[in-house]
């Protein structure tokens, strides 16, 4: 069968499933694919875990002796601690019917088992790897929810909050390979 055809099939089965598993199109890269903003409940979900697997994963590297990276990693921690306090803020403010977790999802606890695991020049490109592949689906996340999100705060929220992950995305573009 055709990959298109496929495709085409995917997405319809992904856009006939219940209103309340609408979240299957952001999870399975639809939305992006396609430049659609996330349902406001997915984007809440989706920033809150990427900003705790920021901390987190950071934490772990400030304890590297790389002054490139510990530096790098200072900076995740003081900005994502702060884009959580605000998307926290956000969310209370407008009563939005969202829960914000916890813990990680299953997919970025295995990421931060694995960098607890790893040590000196692996755990730095790890580490690099991880920042560049989480801060380009943050970009992509916060840049279709800014464009076409259905909440005007948190449109407004992201829109402000982009130049500064674009800017987080280009710092770990440049750290040492």
């Amino acid at each position: 069968m055709n990959k298109s055809i496929i495709a085409i099939l995917g997405l319809a089965a992904c856009m006939s499933v219940p209103a309340m598993a609408q979240s299957i199109p952001e999870k399975s890269g639809i939305n992006s694919l396609m430049g659609v903003a996330s349902r406001t409940a997915d984007f809440i979900k989706i920033a809150t875990i990427s900003d705790m697997f920021e901390i987190q994963s950071s934490e772990i590297a400030q304890q590297n002796h790389d002054p490139a990276l510990t530096a790098f990693a200072a900076r995740m921690i003081e900005d994502h601690k702060k884009t959580s306090a605000s998307l926290k803020d956000i969310v209370q403010s407008n009563n939005l019917q969202a829960d914000q977790p916890t813990n990680l999802d299953t997919n970025h606890q295995d990421m931060l088992d694995k960098l607890k695991t790893l040590h000196g020049h692996d755990f730095s490109l790890q580490y690099r790897s991880d920042q560049i592949s989480g801060h380009e689906d943050a970009v992509s996340l916060f840049r279709r929810y800014a464009e076409g999100g259905d909440n005007a705060a948190l449109k407004s929220w992201a829109a402000h909050t982009l130049p500064t992950l674009e800017n987080h995305l280009k710092m770990a573009r440049s750290l040492p390979q």
